[in-house]
Protein backbone atom coordinates (compact mmCIF):
# COMPACT_ATOMS: atom_id res chain seq x y z
CA UNK A 1 0.00 0.00 0.00
CA UNK A 2 1.44 3.28 -1.38
CA UNK A 3 0.31 7.13 0.61
CA UNK A 4 -1.82 7.43 -2.68
CA UNK A 5 -4.35 4.96 -1.29
CA UNK A 6 -4.81 6.59 1.52
CA UNK A 7 -7.22 10.03 2.11
CA UNK A 8 -5.18 12.92 2.71
CA UNK A 9 -6.64 13.66 6.20
CA UNK A 10 -5.35 10.24 7.29
CA UNK A 11 -1.63 11.52 5.79
CA UNK A 12 -1.98 14.75 7.84
CA UNK A 13 -3.75 13.37 10.95
CA UNK A 14 -3.38 9.09 10.87
CA UNK A 15 -5.48 9.53 13.99
CA UNK A 16 -8.61 10.07 12.00
CA UNK A 17 -9.32 6.41 10.85
CA UNK A 18 -12.83 7.12 9.70
CA UNK A 19 -12.11 8.89 6.52
CA UNK A 20 -10.71 5.21 4.52
CA UNK A 21 -11.34 2.30 4.86
CA UNK A 22 -7.15 1.92 3.22
CA UNK A 23 -6.39 4.07 6.84
CA UNK A 24 -7.69 0.96 8.59
CA UNK A 25 -5.15 -1.26 6.53
CA UNK A 26 -2.33 0.79 6.56
CA UNK A 27 -2.46 1.22 10.79
CA UNK A 28 -3.34 -2.66 11.16
CA UNK A 29 -0.56 -3.85 9.29
CA UNK A 30 1.71 -0.95 11.04
CA UNK A 31 0.70 -2.46 14.34
CA UNK A 32 1.32 -6.18 13.26
CA UNK A 33 4.63 -5.66 11.69
CA UNK A 34 5.71 -3.77 15.16
CA UNK A 35 4.09 -6.26 17.27
CA UNK A 36 6.54 -9.11 15.81
CA UNK A 37 9.31 -6.74 16.93
CA UNK A 38 11.53 -8.31 19.86
CA UNK A 39 14.80 -5.34 19.50
CA UNK A 40 13.52 -2.14 20.07
CA UNK A 41 16.34 -0.69 17.04
CA UNK A 42 14.64 -3.12 14.89
CA UNK A 43 11.40 -1.57 15.79
CA UNK A 44 12.47 1.77 15.34
CA UNK A 45 13.49 1.00 11.76
CA UNK A 46 9.76 -1.01 11.18
CA UNK A 47 8.22 2.34 12.11
CA UNK A 48 10.21 4.36 10.36
CA UNK A 49 9.51 2.57 7.71
CA UNK A 50 5.99 2.18 7.91
CA UNK A 51 6.07 6.05 8.75
CA UNK A 52 8.07 7.09 5.56
CA UNK A 53 5.22 5.01 3.47
CA UNK A 54 2.36 7.02 5.19
CA UNK A 55 4.14 10.40 5.17
CA UNK A 56 6.74 10.40 2.28
CA UNK A 57 9.12 13.32 1.78
CA UNK A 58 9.62 14.43 5.80
CA UNK A 59 13.14 14.49 7.36
CA UNK A 60 12.73 12.88 11.09
CA UNK A 61 15.75 14.39 13.48
CA UNK A 62 15.31 12.44 16.82
CA UNK A 63 17.37 14.15 20.30
CA UNK A 64 18.19 13.02 23.21
CA UNK A 65 19.28 14.55 26.49
CA UNK A 66 18.91 11.24 28.53
CA UNK A 67 22.44 11.44 31.46
CA UNK A 68 23.43 14.65 29.59
CA UNK A 69 22.79 18.73 31.27
CA UNK A 70 24.36 21.47 30.56
CA UNK A 71 22.73 22.11 27.23
CA UNK A 72 24.02 18.56 26.39
CA UNK A 73 22.46 16.61 23.61
CA UNK A 74 22.73 13.60 21.44
CA UNK A 75 21.33 13.20 17.40
CA UNK A 76 20.27 9.67 17.49
CA UNK A 77 18.55 9.16 14.53
CA UNK A 78 18.79 11.32 11.26
CA UNK A 79 16.97 10.37 8.19
CA UNK A 80 19.54 11.99 5.97
CA UNK A 81 22.32 9.45 7.48
CA UNK A 82 23.07 7.16 5.06
CA UNK A 83 24.01 3.96 8.04
CA UNK A 84 21.97 4.42 11.73
CA UNK A 85 23.83 3.89 15.02
CA UNK A 86 21.85 1.70 18.08
CA UNK A 87 21.74 4.63 20.42
CA UNK A 88 21.45 1.78 23.55
CA UNK A 89 23.91 -0.37 22.72
CA UNK A 90 26.43 2.24 21.35
CA UNK A 91 25.69 5.57 22.39
CA UNK A 92 29.09 6.70 22.07
CA UNK A 93 29.33 6.78 18.52
CA UNK A 94 26.33 9.67 18.56
CA UNK A 95 26.98 12.96 17.98
CA UNK A 96 27.25 14.90 20.66
CA UNK A 97 26.23 18.35 20.79
CA UNK A 98 25.45 21.60 23.05
CA UNK A 99 23.47 24.99 22.52
CA UNK A 100 21.52 26.10 19.38
CA UNK A 101 17.87 25.64 18.95
CA UNK A 102 18.06 21.71 19.54
CA UNK A 103 18.93 22.30 22.92
CA UNK A 104 15.91 25.07 23.17
CA UNK A 105 13.69 22.64 21.91
CA UNK A 106 14.60 19.53 24.13
CA UNK A 107 15.16 21.59 27.54
CA UNK A 108 12.20 23.63 26.43
CA UNK A 109 9.68 20.64 27.42
CA UNK A 110 6.83 21.46 25.26
CA UNK A 111 5.62 20.90 21.56
CA UNK A 112 7.02 23.53 19.14
CA UNK A 113 5.43 24.24 15.34
CA UNK A 114 7.95 26.75 13.07
CA UNK A 115 5.66 27.98 10.53
CA UNK A 116 8.86 28.77 8.47
CA UNK A 117 12.52 28.52 9.66
CA UNK A 118 13.43 31.50 7.69
CA UNK A 119 11.88 33.44 10.23
CA UNK A 120 14.46 32.11 12.98
CA UNK A 121 17.54 33.35 13.07
CA UNK A 122 19.80 29.83 13.36
CA UNK A 123 23.55 30.79 13.30
CA UNK A 124 25.79 29.07 10.82
CA UNK A 125 27.51 27.27 13.72
CA UNK A 126 24.52 26.32 15.21
CA UNK A 127 24.61 22.23 15.19
CA UNK A 128 20.78 22.42 13.85
CA UNK A 129 22.31 24.00 10.84
CA UNK A 130 23.63 21.19 9.93
CA UNK A 131 20.47 19.11 10.32
CA UNK A 132 18.18 21.85 8.52
CA UNK A 133 19.89 22.41 5.81
CA UNK A 134 17.11 23.26 2.95
CA UNK A 135 14.09 22.75 5.39
CA UNK A 136 11.53 25.78 6.35
CA UNK A 137 8.84 23.60 8.55
CA UNK A 138 9.64 22.32 11.77
CA UNK A 139 7.58 20.38 14.11
CA UNK A 140 9.19 19.07 17.91
CA UNK A 141 7.75 16.72 19.45
CA UNK A 142 9.04 15.65 23.23
CA UNK A 143 8.71 12.39 24.31
CA UNK A 144 7.77 12.51 27.80
CA UNK A 145 9.71 10.37 30.41
CA UNK A 146 9.29 11.01 33.99
CA UNK A 147 7.86 14.08 33.33
CA UNK A 148 10.60 15.89 31.39
CA UNK A 149 11.85 15.47 27.75
CA UNK A 150 13.87 13.32 27.54
CA UNK A 151 13.71 12.60 24.20
CA UNK A 152 12.27 14.67 21.27
CA UNK A 153 11.40 13.90 17.73
CA UNK A 154 11.72 16.43 15.25
CA UNK A 155 9.81 16.55 11.81
CA UNK A 156 10.97 19.18 8.68
CA UNK A 157 9.93 19.50 5.18
CA UNK A 158 11.35 22.40 2.56
CA UNK A 159 8.70 24.08 2.12
CA UNK A 160 6.81 26.92 4.46
CA UNK A 161 3.54 26.00 6.44
CA UNK A 162 3.55 22.26 6.12
CA UNK A 163 2.53 21.62 8.95
CA UNK A 164 -0.69 22.45 10.78
CA UNK A 165 -1.82 23.54 14.39
CA UNK A 166 -4.31 20.55 13.64
CA UNK A 167 -1.50 17.89 13.64
CA UNK A 168 0.74 18.47 16.64
CA UNK A 169 -1.47 16.84 19.41
CA UNK A 170 -1.96 13.64 17.24
CA UNK A 171 2.03 13.80 16.43
CA UNK A 172 2.80 14.21 20.04
CA UNK A 173 0.52 11.44 20.99
CA UNK A 174 2.03 9.14 18.78
CA UNK A 175 5.20 10.19 19.38
CA UNK A 176 5.05 9.48 22.75
CA UNK A 177 2.87 5.97 22.37
CA UNK A 178 5.70 4.65 20.17
CA UNK A 179 8.54 5.82 22.44
CA UNK A 180 6.56 3.82 25.65
CA UNK A 181 6.33 0.90 23.86
CA UNK A 182 10.37 1.12 22.38
CA UNK A 183 11.38 1.68 26.00
CA UNK A 184 9.31 -1.65 27.13
CA UNK A 185 11.39 -3.44 24.32
CA UNK A 186 14.56 -2.08 25.53
CA UNK A 187 13.48 -2.91 29.59
CA UNK A 188 13.03 -6.50 27.80
CA UNK A 189 16.32 -6.49 26.38
CA UNK A 190 18.15 -5.52 29.18
CA UNK A 191 16.32 -7.71 31.23
CA UNK A 192 17.08 -10.62 28.89
CA UNK A 193 20.87 -9.55 28.84
CA UNK A 194 20.72 -9.20 32.82
CA UNK A 195 19.38 -12.82 32.58
CA UNK A 196 22.04 -14.12 30.20
CA UNK A 197 24.78 -12.78 32.10
CA UNK A 198 23.40 -13.97 35.47
CA UNK A 199 22.89 -17.82 33.64
CA UNK A 200 26.36 -17.58 32.41
CA UNK A 201 27.70 -16.81 36.22
CA UNK A 202 25.33 -19.17 37.54
CA UNK A 203 26.58 -22.05 35.08
CA UNK A 204 30.53 -21.37 36.34
CA UNK A 205 29.10 -21.79 40.04
CA UNK A 206 27.52 -25.09 38.97
CA UNK A 207 30.84 -25.95 37.27
CA UNK A 208 32.95 -24.86 40.19
CA UNK A 209 30.15 -27.34 42.16
CA UNK A 210 30.29 -30.43 40.17
CA UNK A 211 34.60 -30.38 40.38
CA UNK A 212 34.04 -30.88 43.90
CA UNK A 213 32.43 -34.15 43.48
CA UNK A 214 33.89 -37.64 43.14
CA UNK A 215 35.51 -37.91 39.73
CA UNK A 216 35.29 -41.32 39.68
CA UNK A 217 33.74 -43.89 42.48
CA UNK A 218 36.79 -45.68 44.26
CA UNK A 219 36.95 -49.55 43.50
CA UNK A 220 36.07 -51.73 47.02
CA UNK A 221 36.86 -55.18 47.12
CA UNK A 222 33.49 -56.19 48.13
CA UNK A 223 31.07 -53.34 47.20
CA UNK A 224 30.25 -52.35 43.43
CA UNK A 225 29.55 -48.54 43.65
CA UNK A 226 27.81 -45.95 41.46
CA UNK A 227 26.25 -42.83 41.69
CA UNK A 228 24.08 -40.35 39.52
CA UNK A 229 23.82 -36.39 41.01
CA UNK A 230 20.98 -33.50 38.94
CA UNK A 231 20.38 -30.44 40.26
CA UNK A 232 17.21 -28.52 39.95
CA UNK A 233 19.44 -25.42 38.56
CA UNK A 234 22.23 -24.69 37.60
CA UNK A 235 23.84 -25.59 41.04
CA UNK A 236 22.19 -27.18 43.85
CA UNK A 237 22.63 -28.26 47.49
CA UNK A 238 22.97 -31.75 46.86
CA UNK A 239 26.57 -33.27 47.76
CA UNK A 240 27.95 -37.06 48.24
CA UNK A 241 31.39 -38.52 48.52
CA UNK A 242 34.14 -40.70 49.43
CA UNK A 243 36.95 -40.87 52.02
CA UNK A 244 39.09 -43.73 52.05
CA UNK A 245 39.89 -44.62 55.44
CA UNK A 246 42.33 -46.70 57.21
CA UNK A 247 42.24 -50.88 58.03
CA UNK A 248 40.75 -50.87 54.20
CA UNK A 249 37.05 -48.86 55.26
CA UNK A 250 35.79 -46.29 52.81
CA UNK A 251 33.65 -44.05 54.18
CA UNK A 252 30.62 -42.98 52.34
CA UNK A 253 28.62 -39.41 53.11
CA UNK A 254 25.63 -38.28 51.07
CA UNK A 255 23.95 -35.41 52.06
CA UNK A 256 20.93 -32.74 51.60
CA UNK A 257 21.39 -28.72 51.82
CA UNK A 258 18.40 -27.17 52.63
CA UNK A 259 17.33 -24.58 49.74
CA UNK A 260 17.76 -24.83 46.11
CA UNK A 261 20.52 -23.13 43.45
CA UNK A 262 23.09 -20.59 44.16
CA UNK A 263 22.96 -20.44 47.99
CA UNK A 264 22.49 -24.04 48.77
CA UNK A 265 25.20 -24.61 46.81
CA UNK A 266 27.29 -21.95 48.61
CA UNK A 267 26.51 -23.94 51.65
CA UNK A 268 27.33 -27.36 49.81
CA UNK A 269 31.09 -26.28 48.99
CA UNK A 270 31.58 -25.22 52.68
CA UNK A 271 30.37 -28.87 53.71
CA UNK A 272 32.50 -29.65 51.44
CA UNK A 273 35.32 -28.46 52.74
CA UNK A 274 34.65 -29.05 56.35
CA UNK A 275 34.24 -32.77 55.23
CA UNK A 276 37.78 -32.72 53.96
CA UNK A 277 39.21 -30.94 56.85
CA UNK A 278 38.18 -33.80 59.09
CA UNK A 279 41.14 -36.26 60.79
CA UNK A 280 42.24 -38.88 58.21
CA UNK A 281 41.73 -41.57 60.71
CA UNK A 282 38.21 -40.60 62.07
CA UNK A 283 36.41 -43.44 61.40
CA UNK A 284 33.57 -43.36 63.56
CA UNK A 285 30.73 -41.81 61.56
CA UNK A 286 29.42 -39.79 64.91
CA UNK A 287 32.31 -38.50 65.58
CA UNK A 288 32.64 -37.61 61.72
CA UNK A 289 29.42 -35.91 61.16
CA UNK A 290 29.66 -34.21 65.27
CA UNK A 291 32.81 -32.85 64.12
CA UNK A 292 31.15 -31.35 60.31
CA UNK A 293 28.79 -30.84 62.46
CA UNK A 294 30.28 -27.99 65.31
CA UNK A 295 32.32 -26.20 62.19
CA UNK A 296 29.22 -25.61 60.30
CA UNK A 297 27.32 -24.44 63.00
CA UNK A 298 29.65 -22.28 64.52
CA UNK A 299 30.82 -20.11 61.53
CA UNK A 300 28.63 -20.75 58.74
CA UNK A 301 25.00 -21.40 59.17
CA UNK A 302 24.22 -20.14 62.50
CA UNK A 303 23.31 -16.35 61.54
CA UNK A 304 20.72 -17.13 57.89
CA UNK A 305 18.89 -20.45 59.01
CA UNK A 306 20.74 -23.02 56.80
CA UNK A 307 21.01 -26.35 57.35
CA UNK A 308 21.82 -29.86 55.49
CA UNK A 309 20.62 -33.59 56.49
CA UNK A 310 22.98 -35.81 55.86
CA UNK A 311 24.11 -39.80 55.81
CA UNK A 312 27.60 -41.08 56.42
CA UNK A 313 28.28 -44.78 56.66
CA UNK A 314 31.41 -46.48 56.98
CA UNK A 315 32.14 -49.77 54.97
CA UNK A 316 34.60 -52.50 55.92
CA UNK A 317 35.11 -54.32 52.71
CA UNK A 318 36.75 -57.12 54.84
CA UNK A 319 33.85 -57.65 57.33
CA UNK A 320 30.87 -56.24 54.77
CA UNK A 321 30.03 -54.16 58.08
CA UNK A 322 28.54 -50.97 57.91
CA UNK A 323 28.62 -48.49 60.52
CA UNK A 324 26.48 -45.28 60.12
CA UNK A 325 25.32 -42.31 61.77
CA UNK A 326 22.47 -40.21 60.33
CA UNK A 327 21.82 -36.12 60.75
CA UNK A 328 17.61 -36.24 60.02
CA UNK A 329 18.33 -37.53 56.17
CA UNK A 330 16.24 -40.23 54.26
CA UNK A 331 16.90 -43.56 55.67
CA UNK A 332 18.88 -45.38 52.96
CA UNK A 333 17.45 -48.58 51.51
CA UNK A 334 19.15 -52.05 52.66
CA UNK A 335 17.15 -54.68 50.32
CA UNK A 336 17.89 -58.00 47.97
CA UNK A 337 16.43 -58.39 44.99
CA UNK A 338 12.62 -58.48 46.42
CA UNK A 339 10.82 -55.15 47.06
CA UNK A 340 9.29 -56.28 50.02
CA UNK A 341 12.09 -57.44 51.75
CA UNK A 342 13.80 -54.15 52.56
CA UNK A 343 15.46 -52.52 55.80
CA UNK A 344 15.35 -48.96 56.47
CA UNK A 345 18.60 -47.45 57.72
CA UNK A 346 16.76 -45.48 59.98
CA UNK A 347 19.03 -46.17 63.35
CA UNK A 348 21.45 -43.53 64.76
CA UNK A 349 19.30 -40.46 63.73
CA UNK A 350 19.76 -37.15 65.56
CA UNK A 351 19.09 -33.23 64.30
CA UNK A 352 20.63 -32.18 60.80
CA UNK A 353 23.92 -30.07 60.29
CA UNK A 354 23.94 -26.86 60.98
CA UNK A 355 20.95 -26.46 63.67
CA UNK A 356 22.49 -26.60 66.78
CA UNK A 357 26.39 -26.43 68.18
CA UNK A 358 26.63 -29.07 70.46
CA UNK A 359 24.37 -31.68 69.18
CA UNK A 360 26.10 -35.57 69.63
CA UNK A 361 26.40 -38.05 66.98
CA UNK A 362 25.23 -41.56 67.64
CA UNK A 363 26.60 -44.79 65.92
CA UNK A 364 25.11 -47.80 64.64
CA UNK A 365 26.22 -51.03 63.11
CA UNK A 366 24.73 -53.57 60.40
CA UNK A 367 26.06 -56.87 58.38
CA UNK A 368 25.72 -57.14 55.41
CA UNK A 369 26.00 -60.15 52.99
CA UNK A 370 26.83 -60.45 49.44
CA UNK A 371 23.80 -59.70 47.01
CA UNK A 372 22.44 -57.11 49.45
CA UNK A 373 21.56 -53.48 47.90
CA UNK A 374 22.19 -50.28 49.52
CA UNK A 375 20.58 -47.02 48.28
CA UNK A 376 21.90 -43.98 49.47
CA UNK A 377 19.35 -40.89 47.92
CA UNK A 378 18.36 -37.60 48.74
CA UNK A 379 14.59 -36.61 49.02
CA UNK A 380 14.16 -34.90 45.12
CA UNK A 381 14.01 -38.59 44.35
CA UNK A 382 11.17 -40.21 46.58
CA UNK A 383 9.53 -36.79 46.32
CA UNK A 384 9.62 -36.45 42.41
CA UNK A 385 6.24 -35.15 41.20
CA UNK A 386 3.47 -37.07 38.96
CA UNK A 387 1.80 -34.75 36.56
CA UNK A 388 -0.70 -35.16 38.81
CA UNK A 389 0.99 -34.21 42.19
CA UNK A 390 1.63 -37.67 43.56
CA UNK A 391 5.12 -38.40 44.92
CA UNK A 392 7.41 -41.12 43.99
CA UNK A 393 7.69 -42.33 47.35
CA UNK A 394 9.97 -45.28 48.58
CA UNK A 395 7.81 -48.00 47.52
CA UNK A 396 8.60 -47.29 43.58
CA UNK A 397 11.77 -46.58 44.49
CA UNK A 398 12.25 -50.23 45.74
CA UNK A 399 10.77 -51.79 42.14
CA UNK A 400 13.03 -49.90 40.43
CA UNK A 401 16.22 -51.36 42.53
CA UNK A 402 14.12 -55.34 42.54
CA UNK A 403 13.96 -54.28 38.14
CA UNK A 404 17.42 -53.85 38.20
CA UNK A 405 18.68 -56.34 41.25
CA UNK A 406 20.61 -59.02 39.31
CA UNK A 407 23.13 -56.57 37.48
CA UNK A 408 25.12 -53.68 38.22
CA UNK A 409 25.63 -50.77 41.23
CA UNK A 410 25.05 -49.01 37.50
CA UNK A 411 22.14 -50.34 35.76
CA UNK A 412 20.57 -49.95 39.39
CA UNK A 413 20.97 -46.15 39.42
CA UNK A 414 19.79 -45.95 35.59
CA UNK A 415 16.77 -48.36 36.70
CA UNK A 416 15.60 -45.58 39.14
CA UNK A 417 16.46 -42.88 36.83
CA UNK A 418 14.61 -44.10 34.45
CA UNK A 419 11.43 -45.01 36.68
CA UNK A 420 11.46 -41.00 37.94
CA UNK A 421 11.72 -39.47 34.72
CA UNK A 422 8.79 -41.98 33.38
CA UNK A 423 6.66 -41.30 36.80
CA UNK A 424 7.21 -37.23 36.27
CA UNK A 425 6.80 -37.28 32.88
CA UNK A 426 10.35 -36.04 32.13
CA UNK A 427 9.88 -32.70 33.83
CA UNK A 428 12.62 -30.70 34.90
CA UNK A 429 13.35 -31.55 38.38
CA UNK A 430 11.76 -29.18 40.86
CA UNK A 431 14.42 -30.65 43.69
CA UNK A 432 18.28 -31.75 43.45
CA UNK A 433 18.52 -35.04 42.96
CA UNK A 434 21.45 -37.34 44.25
CA UNK A 435 21.60 -41.05 44.04
CA UNK A 436 24.28 -43.69 45.37
CA UNK A 437 23.90 -47.13 45.09
CA UNK A 438 26.07 -50.14 46.67
CA UNK A 439 26.24 -53.47 45.35
CA UNK A 440 27.75 -56.20 47.96
CA UNK A 441 29.73 -58.81 46.56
Amino acid sequence: MSAADLSPSFIEDPLRLTDSPAALDAVVATMRELSRQTDPQEMVRAYARRMEQLRPGRKRISLSRRGLEGGRYRVTRFSGWESDVDPWREPEKLPLHTGGLFAELIYGNEPRLFADLAEVDIADDDPAHLYLRGDRSLLAAPTFDGGEALNMVLLAKPEPDAFTDDEVPGVVWLTNLFGRATHNLLLRRRLEDAYGEIDRELKVVGDIQRSLLPTRTPEIATLGLAARYETSARAGGDYYDFFPLPDGRWGILIADVSGHGTPAAVVMSILHSIAHMAPPDLVDPAEFLTFVNGHLTARYTAPFGAFATAFYGVYSAESRELTYSSAGHNPPRLMKCNASDVTPLDGARSLPLGVLEDVRYESETVRVRPGAKLVLYTDGIVEAPSPDGELFGERRLDKAVEAACRSGATNIVESIVGAVDAFTGGAKPADDRTLVVGTVR
